[in-house]
């Protein structure tokens, strides 16, 4: 099979190699990869910022359609489209899976981060924790759903019902939440980056209500902020801009280091709070709900080759929406 590797040693370095093709064990499937979408968290492994181990696939965005099934993979039948997401196994034991927050589990695996993901044209997956996907996404738009759409999902159930939401960093995730919000009847600030005009105006032409940089106040103070650029900076930022008792969410996997700020800005029962990885239950909700919005994602598509192109469109702020890899889709 054909991967994009992230090489050992060598933080920012990664290769198109042919690697043998996996055989799926006990309870899994193996995926032939139609599609797979490029996130954020796969730009802080390839540049070292998440210590995954050495060599690994990376690719947590995964559409597909199962080849063969391993003894006890009774889920899905060969020729099934899947979704492969980020949480690719839990231990089913601790206290955290016991209690229902399976997203904390204390001995996980993550696609493309502890095992290979779907930057190749074929992955192994548990079938406990593969999705039905929607058919009114095709391969390439619903790529997207499966991370940037899930923790997203996540972390507007965890900023509440307010109707006032601000969404700092304006990319894959925030565009397909906004059109979300939007429907539920929130007003939807957009931050993006001083002077992005072209984001504003997207986000703008989504819905949203307000749309200016992240140095700039909205016009009315907010029930809550979710944060998906990865810059600690913004947390007091987003503070200064929610209300007594409102929340900030940071929805990254990897954060740069928060700033010291004012006591001040906690004061008066604000909150701020972390999402961590999602649960398969956040996944059944956020399809199903997808179609009936309907959301629409946008796309840059890329062949797997170009991976790396992508990476760099990524890390430069430039893609508008999410960036997929077309590997066998469409």
């Amino acid at each position: 099979m054909r991967a994009l590797t992230v090489i050992p040693l060598q933080a920012g370095s990664a290769a198109v190699v042919d690697l043998p093709e996996p055989e799926p064990g006990p309870g899994e499937l193996l995926v032939e990869v139609a599609a797979c979408g490029v996130c954020r968290t796969d730009l802080h492994i390839a540049e070292g910022e998440l210590e995954a181990p050495l060599p690994i696939v990376p690719g947590h965005e995964v559409i597909g359609r199962v080849a063969a099934r391993g003894p006890d993979a009774t889920r899905f039948a060969e020729g099934c489209r899947v979704g492969v997401p980020w949480l690719a196994r839990t231990c089913g034991r601790c206290r955290y899976c016991r209690q229902g927050t399976e997203n904390l589990c204390d001995s996980p695996a993550f696609t493309g981060f502890t095992r290979d993901g779907g930057f190749a044209t074929h992955l192994v997956a548990d079938d406990r924790f593969c999705f039905t996907l929607p058919d009114a996404f095709g391969d390439v738009a619903a790529a997207p759903l499966l991370c940037a759409g899930l923790i997203g999902w996540r972390a507007l159930k965890l900023a509440g019902d307010g109707e006032r939401l601000g969404l700092y960093g304006f990319g894959a995730a925030a565009h397909i939440l906004a059109q979300v919000a939007v429907w539920q009847g929130r007003r939807v600030h957009a931050f993006t980056r001083p002077g992005d005009r072209d984001g504003q105006a997207f986000a703008r032409s989504l819905g949203c209500a307000w749309a200016g940089g992240s140095d700039e106040a909205p016009p009315e103070a907010l029930d809550a902020a979710i944060l998906f650029a990865p810059a600690g900076a913004l947390v007091p930022q987003a503070l200064k801009r929610v209300r007594k008792g409102g929340r900030v969410i940071c929805a990254g996997i990897h954060m740069s280091d928060i700033p010291s700020f004012r006591y001040e800005l906690l004061w008066g029962e604000r909150h701020v709070r972390s999402v961590a990885n999602l649960t398969r239950r956040d996944g059944e909700e956020l399809l199903a709900l997808a179609p009936r919005v309907p959301v629409r994602t946008e796309v840059e598509t890329y062949p797997l080759e170009e991976a790396g192109e992508a990476l760099g469109r990524l890390r430069a702020g430039a893609v508008r929406g999410a960036a997929v890899l077309a590997v066998g889709g469409r």
